[in-house]
């Protein structure tokens, strides 16, 4: 759609607006006035629930992990159980209150965007959706958030509790912490918290006053000549309600500023621990100030550069060194994001990080009944999963591994710069990846992984192997069962394979505690045995047939003894072949 040319264009397209606009905000604004006693209501007693409920098992849980956990040494479990009283006293008034105030915000808020996306383009039916839309399906949305609170605190808590509790530090060193530098880091993290917070509170309100005109600004330029946010469609009722917001989202702005003010001082405490040094965690202190200054100016477009100085912090600055004896498998792929090339051929697309999972579910869920018509995947493994027993993981973490290695596969075969779909045409990149923080985590390894499966060269039977390893890691009976080929001979060979399969599991796992991921798995096990039981209901129903052809071709031969007719004889001969074929 073009945007409207010229003074009076512009200016009649602003006065039509106006009134539609307004007419909008007030239809929603009447809708989240109305939903908003009960979602606030609902919500409330349904996350503070959880909360309560859960508490005493997590204090219980946490506490035995720790004292029973092999990855952390004995000074360090002595600093966590000093530590971890007050951060879960803290959690349930931070916990209840994120509960509140979270239920207030969707209520009033989500019917009033419902509001506007009604009249989106492609929609029919707009006038009555947008008195529908924002209702009922709130609350929907409501018990949604409330089933992820509840997947965060019960199925996602415990899965890293387990893992803490079970496996055992790598390669035989585990993580321990020098007493000698807590006192010393413990003043660092106050003293820069406590100068922190208040230099970086002012500089927050007084750059707030230019982030809000500057805004304003901007919104109303787009709004007026039907430039960025504003061509999107024929009105984009969203971007004129961001004018009205926009003074909430400065004020969102200058309390989370505080509010990160407080952890970017407080890590001058990791800086003395590091570097052993009071002397750098003092410098941190002074150019964490210069870190937020740049990094607001770059925000705001505003001048580069900072008035305050930014001293050098570590011994070595091209390599910071950390306390850590021990690192997770891929963590370097966290700190060295890989530099890739967008590829000039890949549609540059808007890829939303919930719609992939879903993607990715759907894969699962296609895969998964295929395993199941074809006996790898039995119906106890179902069971197992659906009833959350950790003792069969083949469908928990086996199967969606097994989708994600078939997914790097793909990539790999094709020699993508970054990640293929399903559909072989959308490339995730760096490029044009989601702008998630959670997806960054997940998208360097995966495309390193990518990299060591092209770089294996794989035959046919190794692809194979590895798949049927991903998915059958932790029962290798049924691992030697479904292989219809040999193993790789060299024992150097295998063991790659296995770390490779690792890795995958690992991440997976990792996927797996979003919270998002366990409400769609469970979806998925639900469609897979929905698909199941109706085959076997067909199944059925053609047994009961083939039944009534022998039953009917016993009787007739009976008779047939009885009276020597052959015409009877005739067409009882040519039922069975009618039975066989049925059956």
């Amino acid at each position: 759609m073009e945007p409207p040319r010229g003074l009076w264009a512009s200016l009649w397209n602003f006065i039509w607006f106006l009134p539609y606009f307004i007419a909008l905000l007030i239809l929603g604004f009447i809708k989240g006035i109305v939903m908003f006693p009960a979602i606030l209501l609902l919500m409330t007693v349904g996350i503070s629930g959880i909360i309560l409920g859960l508490w005493p098992i997590h204090c219980f849980y946490t506490f035995y992990s720790i004292f029973r956990t092999k990855q952390f040494g004995p000074s360090l479990k002595l600093v966590l159980f000093i530590i971890f009283p007050a951060i879960l006293i803290a959690w349930l008034p931070v916990g209840i209150a994120c509960g509140v105030l979270g239920g207030a915000a969707y209520g009033l808020l989500a019917p009033m965007f419902a509001t506007f996306q009604a009249v989106e383009e492609g929609k029919s039916d707009k006038f009555y959706h947008c008195f529908i839309d924002g209702t009922w399906d709130v609350v929907k949305g409501s018990f949604t958030i409330i089933r992820d609170v509840m997947d965060v605190g019960y199925h996602s808590y415990f899965s890293i509790m387990d893992d803490l509790l079970h496996l055992g530090p790598q390669e035989g060193k585990y993580y321990e912490i020098r007493l000698i530098y807590l006192p010393q880091a413990l003043v660092a993290g106050i003293l820069g918290s406590m100068i922190d917070f208040p230099v970086i509170s002012v500089i927050a309100m007084f750059k707030s006053f230019y982030m809000l005109f500057k805004g304003w600004h901007r919104l109303f330029h787009d709004c007026i000549g039907r430039e960025g946010p504003f061509l999107e469609t024929i009105c984009v009722p969203f971007a004129g309600l961001a004018i009205l917001l926009w003074p909430l989202a400065v004020v969102g702005a200058v309390l989370g500023s505080m509010l990160s003010s407080i952890f970017l001082g407080a890590y001058a405490a990791v800086i003395v621990y590091q570097e052993s040094s009071m002397w750098y965690g003092l410098c941190y202190i002074v150019a964490s100030l210069s870190m937020y200054d740049e990094y607001s100016n770059d925000v705001l477009d505003m001048p580069e550069g900072s008035c305050f100085p930014r001293p050098p912090y570590r011994k070595n600055p091209s390599s910071p060194t950390t306390s850590r004896t021990n690192s997770i498998a891929g963590s370097n792929s966290f700190k060295r994001p890989i530099s890739r090339a967008s590829s000039i051929n890949s549609p540059m697309l808007d890829l939303k990080p919930i719609e992939m999972i879903d993607g990715w579910f759907e894969e699962c869920q296609r895969v998964g009944e295929i395993m199941v018509s074809e006996g790898t995947i039995t119906l106890q493994d179902i069971e197992y999963a659906k009833n959350n027993k950790n003792s069969d993981r083949v469908m928990s973490i086996g199967l969606p591994a097994y989708c994600l290695f078939q997914f790097l596969l793909r990539s790999a075969k094709a020699n993508s710069i970054g990640l293929l779909l399903r559909d072989e045409v959308t490339e995730i990149m760096l490029s044009n990846r989601p702008k998630d923080t959670y997806f960054d985590w997940f998208l360097n390894p995966l495309l390193i992984m990518k990299d060591q499966i092209k770089a294996c060269n794989l035959t046919e039977i190794e692809e194979e192997y590895l798949g049927k390893l991903v998915l059958f890691k932790d029962d290798p009976s049924r691992l030697k069962n479904s292989m219809t080929g040999p193993p790789p001979e060299s024992e150097v060979r295998r063991a790659e394979l296995d770390a490779l399969a690792r890795r995958i599991q690992g991440i997976t796992k990792s996927i797996s505690r979003y919270p998002t991921c366990r409400r769609r798995y469970d979806s998925c096990l639900k469609n897979i045995l929905e698909e199941l039981g109706k085959k076997n209901e067909d199944s059925g129903k053609s047994m009961s047939r083939s039944k009534s052809k022998l039953a009917r071709f016993v009787s007739l031969k009976s008779f047939k003894s009885r009276t020597n007719n052959p015409s009877i004889d005739q067409e009882a001969q040519t039922t069975p072949e009618r039975d066989l074929e049925i059956r």
